[in-house]
């Protein structure tokens, strides 16, 4: 049993020891990954026009998975014996990936902005993100673009 309680426990923290890259807030106005350092941007000034809260959707990673897997196939190998064991191991892990999923899905879901904002041209753009940095209507504001992106800041 014991043996059975260690491999539970190294599969649920293998993932978060072993990828602790992807834990990293991409979508935030003001955190930026080790790549996007010393990258040039373009930056361009705009009006707010209008700012709306969103949900930015949690993470569907295998982190969750395979947890879940792990708890919910250790815990239904505790019911019967035999043939009954292996059944239970089997369908609790099948059903520990479906809730270890959602709840890191739910753990991972955060608040974000939805800001529409003018350019100096007179054109609209809409960008999403963390909700991370207070924006008003009429408010100045720098748009920083660059490898895809687009970030909202003072």
């Amino acid at each position: 049993m014991k043996l059975v309680r260690s491999i539970a426990v190294l599969a649920c923290l293998g993932p978060a020891i072993l990828f602790p890259g992807c834990a990293t807030d991409s979508s935030s106005g003001s955190v930026y990954s080790s790549g996007q350092t010393r990258g040039e941007q373009s930056v361009r000034m705009a009006t707010v026009e209008s700012v709306r809260e969103v949900t930015i959707e949690g993470t569907r990673g295998a982190v969750g998975a395979v947890a879940g897997g792990a708890v919910g196939g250790v815990a239904g190998s505790n019911v019967g014996g035999g043939k009954g064991s292996t059944i239970g191991s089997v369908l609790g892990a099948v059903g520990g990936v479906a809730a270890g999923q959602a709840i890191e899905r739910s753990a991972t879901r955060k608040k974000g902005l939805e800001i529409t904002v003018r350019l100096e041209n007179g054109e609209l753009r809409a960008i999403t993100q963390d909700a991370d940095e207070a924006f008003r209507p009429g408010e100045r504001v720098r748009l920083l673009s660059g490898g895809g992106t687009t970030r909202v800041t003072h």
